[in-house]
């Protein structure tokens, strides 16, 4: 099966990179799959990763991207062209018309006649617009809901939450879409070391791409005046840059808080220090205002088995519900609940392992390659009811006709792979 992957994809940068990676990773390793990944072009370019072909035909912020992707798909002839989205995947809100226009490429790649999936991480309808910093929300939002039409037609979409799946059958009319879990980025997630948190320091860890919904004032607050004092021994570890539509955030934060001897500001993480970063951290905190979706940083955090802090917010309790992993929540905006939450977990050896052992048991039901194993199965299942939906046509040719075998047996290739 020849596959073709559109996603951001390192050494880029841009949003769901991180995940295309892991994706790419797993169908890689699949000895029946050819993967060609389909990514952002890079300015200025720079070493791709030897191990993947990688051909980088479309940009952010462009909108003539439809003519280069689809001359890459029509040379390469896949059975699959699998998207990997948010809305903001071909755009920023800075150039809403290259995001949108992006958007409706798995139509065209469907309307070429190749086989479509989109794997969409979030719904417009799901997203606080104005915590988002977006100005002219009622445009968006007609925007956002013909966007979701477009995306619908391609042959089949998979959202990561079931309220979303629900949202686009019920509001929508969609066919074929499907709920699948995030997944954690591992194959074999490592049970946690205890000795090393909290010895000699407790590490409290917020991670991600910072800014807009994603903001860290009321964490520090919290930590200043309530957690410093109470534990001498706690060290918040901000990580990670900044969001792209708020540069300059961190930067703000770290000239603002960055003499405090208890508080760390790392800078953007290499893939090859998330799991000392995690390994080492007694709990996550994500302090959120608002959600777009499954949240990757919780999925990291369960794949080490780091106990999660987290504002309430639907998003995030349905996701703790039906992936059942191990999440304190607090009220939104809610400093004082916060500082509480952080303190009863410092004091509480107990409950840190236990939630420890919830997000590692969890991680264990959501590797990745049970997560891309689904998706195969999907893409085979469609590839055989097409095989045999031809097939059948043989049926209507009369049987007198001498090159009637002929043609069956020029068609058995399609079907020589199955077992």
């Amino acid at each position: 099966m020849k596959i073709c992957l559109v996603s951001a994809f390192p050494p880029s940068k841009v949003v769901l990179n991180e995940y295309g990676y892991h994706v790419a990773r797993e169908l890689q390793a699949d000895p029946l799959i050819g993967l060609t990944v389909l990514a952002d072009e890079l300015n200025p370019p720079e070493p791709e990763l030897p191990e993947f072909d990688v051909e980088r035909c479309w940009a952010m912020n462009r909108v003539s991207n439809h003519l280069h992707m689809l001359r890459a798909i029509r040379a390469i002839k896949p059975d699959v062209v699998w998207f990997n989205l948010v809305f903001s995947s071909f755009g920023t809100k800075e150039s809403p018309l290259a995001a949108f226009s992006g958007l409706t490429l798995p139509a065209m790649t469907r309307m070429a006649g190749f086989y479509t999936h989109v794997t969409l991480h979030h719904l417009m309808d799901h997203i606080d617009l104005e915590d988002a910093g977006v100005k002219h929300k009622r445009l968006f939002r007609f925007a956002g809901n013909a966007a979701t039409r477009l995306l619908l037609m391609a042959n089949s979409v998979s959202v990561l939450l079931p309220a979303y799946r629900r949202t686009l059958i019920e509001k929508y009319s969609g066919e074929n879409v499907h709920f699948r879990a995030h997944g954690i980025f591992g194959a074999r997630p490592e049970y946690p070391d205890f000795s090393r948190r909290g010895n000699p320091e407790h590490r409290i860890l917020a991670f991600g791409k910072w800014g807009t919904y994603k903001r860290c004032e009321i964490l520090i607050e919290a930590f200043e005046e309530k957690v410093a004092s109470r534990f001498p021994n706690a060290r918040l570890i901000i990580a990670g840059g900044n969001n792209g539509n708020s540069p300059g955030y961190i930067e703000s934060l770290r000239e603002k808080h960055g003499n405090h001897p208890r508080i760390e500001f790392t800078g953007y993480v290499e893939e090859v220090q998330i799991p000392e970063m995690f390994g080492t951290s007694s709990f996550m905190v994500m302090p959120y205002t608002s959600a777009t979706g499954a949240s990757g940083v919780a999925h990291l955090a369960a794949e080490h088995g780091v106990p999660i802090i987290c504002s309430d917010i639907p998003d995030f309790r349905e996701m703790a519900e039906s992936e059942n992993l191990g999440i304190k929540f607090y009220p939104v905006g809610d400093k004082a609940a916060l500082a509480q939450s952080m303190i009863d977990l410092l004091a509480s050896e107990e409950d840190r392992h236990t939630m420890s052992e919830q997000n590692f048991s969890a991680a264990l039901r959501l590797t990745m390659p049970q997560i891309i194993r689904q998706y195969v199965r999907a893409f085979d299942r469609h590839q055989r009811a097409r095989t045999l939906e031809s097939v059948s046509r043989f049926r209507r040719i009369p049987s007198w006709i001498p090159s009637r075998s002929a043609i069956f047996r020029a068609s058995g290739s399609r079907w020589n792979g199955w077992s």
